[in-house]
């Protein structure tokens, strides 16, 4: 029986190559090219995954981490309008059917309006008042959390060191005003990173356009796109494809990566969410071209 003087487990670190360096070996030997910016770390690892030293998930995990700390609240937040809230004086005849509904574990608590967040309700802590009895004493404005607020124009990777300090796991986002702009999650924030989760908070199947204001949307990739047209005023054909992701695919003339952009139309398309079978999610902002652009960008230069 041969015996592996190399230190390491046989196999332990993938496949060896024709030269007998493990998969670690081979992607410390591309790391060695020195990359001067992100634009040239991402072709080393992209090269890497062409040749199958690191797979598709890595790759695509490690290029959400990059883009995290590019990206803004502003960029994934569920808007105020789709956050489900319960008002201060509800009783819990009232905040029941809200919670059943729902399935959340966390509401956001409202005063006269949606921009007066005055806590956050957790929907463990309705357990208590199910006993015998003790409905009558509920008082949401006693058991309900403080709120964490913070601007829109937050980067991801500061919210997230954030959220694992204080174990917090929502932050209502305010606008330059001061107004409530929506509300995000931790869970929104690691979808960047490792790609879709089920969260309590995804949209419905049949919600495909999450506009924050005027000129800024958020959209699923999956958006008909007379479904697109109608909402943006847009002329976009749907004689060859029929949604917006098939559409920008086509301009682009390959699968998009994350981050990459298409001027079309009059809008600036951003992909948000992609990995390597579909796109998931689209940014949108109306901006008025001279002509039709396409760009893979990376994510150093996405707010530009």
């Amino acid at each position: 029986m041969s015996e592996d003087r190399s230190g390491r487990p046989s196999g332990a670190n993938g496949k060896d190559d024709k030269n007998g360096r493990s998969r670690i070996e081979r992607l410390g030997h591309f790391l060695q090219i020195d990359p001067k910016n992100r634009d040239e770390l991402l072709s080393v690892l992209r090269e890497a995954q062409d040749n199958q030293i690191i797979d598709l998930d890595a790759l695509a995990m490690i290029e959400g981490v990059l883009q995290v700390s590019e990206m803004q609240v502003r960029d994934i937040m569920i808007p105020r309008a789709q956050m489900v809230v319960v008002q201060r004086d509800m009783s819990m005849q009232e905040v029941l059917p809200i919670v059943v509904d729902a399935a959340h574990s966390r509401y956001p608590v409202v005063g006269e309006n949606r921009d007066e967040v005055i806590g956050i309700l957790l929907a463990k802590d309705l357990l208590p008042y199910f006993q015998l009895g003790t409905q009558e004493k509920f008082n949401l404005k006693e058991i309900m959390r403080p709120a964490g607020f913070i601007p829109e124009s937050k980067r991801l990777n500061v919210l997230l060191k954030e959220f694992r300090a204080s174990r917090n796991h929502i932050a209502i986002v305010v606008d330059e005003y001061g107004g409530v702009a929506g509300m995000v999650t931790i869970e929104d924030v690691l979808e960047q990173i490792v790609g879709e989760i089920e969260d309590e908070h995804d949209y419905e199947d049949d919600i495909y356009i999450m506009e924050h204001n005027a000129h800024h949307a958020t959209v699923k990739a999956i958006t008909p796109i007379d479904e697109f047209n109608e909402h943006f005023s847009a002329e976009f054909s749907d004689e060859e494809f029929d949604t917006i992701g098939g559409l920008i695919m086509s301009k682009l003339g390959h699968l998009p990566k994350r981050g990459e952009r298409v001027y079309l139309g009059g809008f600036n398309f951003k992909v948000l969410r992609a990995d390597g079978r579909r796109v998931h999610l689209i940014q949108v902002k109306r901006e008025k071209q001279n002509e039709d652009i396409t760009t893979a960008e990376s994510s150093d230069r996405a707010q530009e």
